[in-house]
């Protein structure tokens, strides 16, 4: 399979040869920007245990928070598809964006303004030195493909995202999409 190039907006599907890693085994990254100095993703195919109100005292709603990556885990990051509400926001392509005005996010979310389908929550990021995420590539740790879901992907499916990708990949990674988690357990 040969993926496409690497750019923000774009899907990074975690290769079945990644299994063990613990941050990015069966992991989707969406990556929020790419380019001469690196690479910024967020995985949203992780849930966490926490709520967002379990972590920001001043929320009141019950919003799912999604490992991010292995990068600054003690910060909050989120994404989202409301610029108009949400000043400050940077697009990063296809009605999604990223960051903003926090205070006004928190208002807008205990205001019912914002529901869950609108963002998403993540504690870390997932992020690659210049040139570091190429030569995963070229060692075949990634597969990139298109964000076909545009926005909606903060709706998409959490735990069998990966491996819906993977059956959409077809071929050898049809076998993978089946696979236990860990083979060793099997």
């Amino acid at each position: 399979m040969v993926s496409i190039v690497p750019k923000k907006g774009k899907l990074l599907i975690a290769e079945p040869a990644l299994t063990g890693d613990v941050s990015f085994n069966r992991s989707v990254v969406l990556l929020a920007e790419h380019n001469e100095e690196g690479s910024v993703g967020f995985i949203l195919n992780k849930p966490l245990e926490y709520d967002i109100s379990d972590l920001v005292t001043e929320i009141n709603v019950p919003f799912k928070v999604f490992n991010g990556g292995p990068v600054e885990q003690d910060n909050l990051y989120f994404i989202h598809k409301v610029p108009h509400l949400i000043e400050g926001s940077i697009e990063i392509s296809d009605g999604i964006y990223w960051g903003g005005d926090f205070e006004k996010t928190i208002k807008l979310i205990n205001e019912l303004t914002i529901s869950e389908t609108d963002i998403r929550f993540f504690l870390g990021y997932s992020g690659w030195d210049s040139l570091q995420l190429d030569q995963e590539l070229t060692s075949k740790s990634w597969v990139v493909v298109n964000n076909e879901y545009q926005s909606s992907i903060i709706e998409k499916s959490s735990s069998a995202f990966w491996k819906e990708k993977m059956v959409e990949l077809g071929g050898d990674y049809l076998i993978w999409s089946n696979a236990p988690e860990n083979p060793t357990l099997n």
